[in-house]
């Protein structure tokens, strides 16, 4: 019996091994293809492929060949990917034969993707470029006549629209429709959620999604519904466990990474936190956020020189950011080298001169420096710009 168990723990461990193998190969493979290196990532996924054959290597793969202009590559992985998991490479086959201008053969594995669990959005297709080249045939137009989402689809759809623009009026009116037309629809309840967080009601938007994760563990979209709302009531630590969930779910998305990291920050993990950046910081060495996030966790963890290392060269990647330069100003600050923090703070501010907090923290580097004149100057600047902070600095120091 203990054999058996032991077994059985070896096999779930090595599929472990190998769905996190398989999502770091993904990872790397995307972010070669964005960054316009498709020959690097056909290589990288060719290997991953030849250990472990996986529909999804195989549209990575696809996507870097398209990137390329290989459109027989992408074909051949799109048809493999079908032939692992069915209906897995039609949305991609759809897309390669529309930029190639054959609406027909197009439409015919478009058709076959909505008819799958693999469905894209409305939305999504309809704002793919990849279509451009046939979205004035008639052949597209004919498609289109036909409903090819349900009246719950199309509600949440445009639910979603009107909450991204801001307009809550017009998705209360959506809402109140789809639950007097489809009672009991789960997707009703995740619209609810996402208008409560919207108008600032993340406490009733968590408890509404949390019922909804509760019953579909693996929902993306309500998971990251939920990590959001959880962010936003300050509760990181429940917002890094779902963060954690969409990740080993395996959820093709470097960023879950650095959401995950920010939240460890904020609970006191920075080692967990550091870990999250630099895995992302391999898939993206020169990503500006990541290099911000990497240095404020050093610099929370008591190491300040690697915090300063780290935003100046994040600096060197984008010497016109005026963020970059705040972040190591900041961290200036914080040492008390003052000189230093009052060089980053005045070319911060001459590329963004509308930044209160720093016209405020500028002034008091400039006050601990002895300038008073020129620190006043700069509290009244930050009071004029709506910091209130300031105020107290003026009081005290610029009322004789």
């Amino acid at each position: 019996m203990k054999k058996i168990i032991a077994i059985a723990w070896i096999l779930m461990f090595s599929v472990s091994v190998f769905g996190q193998q398989t999502l770091d190969y993904l990872l790397k493979g995307r972010a070669l293809t964005e960054e316009g290196k498709p020959d690097i990532a056909i290589n990288q996924l060719t290997k991953a492929i030849s250990e472990k054959a996986d529909s999804r290597l195989f549209v990575e793969r696809a996507s870097a060949y398209a990137m390329k202009g290989d459109y027989s590559g992408a074909i051949s992985d799109y048809n493999e990917a079908n032939k692992l998991t069915p209906f897995s490479g039609e949305y991609g086959l759809s897309r390669i034969y529309a930029l190639k201008g054959d609406a027909s053969t197009a439409l015919y594995h478009l058709e076959l993707n909505l008819r799958s669990g693999f469905r894209k959005g409305e939305k999504d297709i309809m704002l793919d470029p990849a279509f451009g080249a046939i979205e004035n045939r008639s052949e597209w137009r004919q498609f289109w006549k036909k409903e090819w989402y349900t009246g719950i689809e199309k509600g949440i759809s445009e639910l979603e629209y009107y909450v991204a623009n801001g307009k809550i009026e017009e998705s209360k009116t959506i809402l109140t429709e789809l639950k007097n037309n489809y009672k009991g629809n789960d997707d009703i309840l995740y619209g609810e959620g996402l208008i409560d967080l919207s108008e600032g009601k993340p406490a009733e938007a968590v408890k509404i999604i949390t019922e909804l994760t509760t019953r579909y563990p693996e929902n993306e979209k309500y998971l990251r519904l939920l990590a959001k709302a959880q962010t936003t009531v300050s509760n990181p630590a429940g917002a890094s466990v779902t963060y954690s969930q969409l990740i080993s779910s395996g959820v093709v998305d470097a960023e879950l990474l650095i959401l995950r990291a920010e939240c460890y920050r904020k609970t006191g993990e920075n080692e967990k936190a550091m870990n999250d950046i630099n895995k992302f910081l391999d898939y993206y060495p020169d990503n500006k956020a990541a290099l911000s996030l990497a240095g404020k966790t050093e610099a929370a963890s008591g190491d300040n020189i690697k915090a300063l290392e780290l935003f100046s060269q994040n600096l060197k990647l984008h010497p016109n950011d005026a963020d970059c330069y705040v972040d190591r100003a900041n961290s200036y600050f914080v040492s008390k080298s003052w000189d230093w923090a009052i060089r980053d703070y005045t070319m911060s501010l001459d590329l963004k001169p509308g930044n209160s907090d720093v016209w405020l923290n500028k002034g008091i580097s400039l006050l601990n420096s002895g300038k008073s004149d020129d620190a006043c100057h700069d509290f009244r600047k930050s009071l004029s710009l709506g910091n209130k902070r300031a105020s107290e600095y003026i009081s005290r120091n610029c009322i004789k």
